[in-house]
């Protein structure tokens, strides 16, 4: 299993949770963004520079995801490509992105689009709370504890 993040958009409080767990668990982790971020020095975490432009960050994602990898992703529309591909998607909220559950999320998506784009202001989601990173740092250790209870 691979990590990959949707590096553009995910919080540095996320960033650094999952370069603590690259480490720990031995885990491959490749931050994917269109501008210059600083990585720490780790033989588990890399990143991977894209062009800028709209979806080249996800597209280069989906084009180098295997089934099995877990993608780190707030994007609704990656998140239902990564888990059609045979991948695993979690926000960082904590949320895992599922079969079951991508459908209505990108229903009420674009139900959202359509509002904003008639000038309806539906706002955008809180900030970041403890409650979240709580949540996405248990999530994401159960799902590298079943990696690694598979691999090893």
């Amino acid at each position: 299993m691979k990590l990959w993040v949707d590096a553009d958009a995910c919080p540095g409080v996320i960033k650094e949770i999952l370069f603590r767990a690259a480490d720990r668990t031995e885990t491959l982790v490749t931050l994917v963004a269109n501008h210059s971020l600083r990585i720490p020095p780790s033989r588990y975490v890399t990143f991977l520079q894209v062009t800028s432009g709209f979806d080249v960050a996800d597209d280069e994602i989906v084009k180098r995801l295997e089934s099995g990898d877990l993608v780190i992703t707030a994007d609704i529309p990656l998140a239902a490509e990564v888990i059609e591909n045979g991948g695993h998607a979690l926000s960082p909220r904590g949320e895992l992105f599922t079969a079951d559950n991508i459908k209505p999320r990108l229903n009420m998506r674009g139900f959202l689009d359509t509002m904003r784009s008639s000038g309806v202001n539906t706002g955008g989601p809180p900030p970041l709370n403890q409650t979240d990173r709580q949540a996405f740092a248990n999530h994401l250790d159960r799902l590298l504890t079943k990696y690694v209870a598979k691999s090893g």
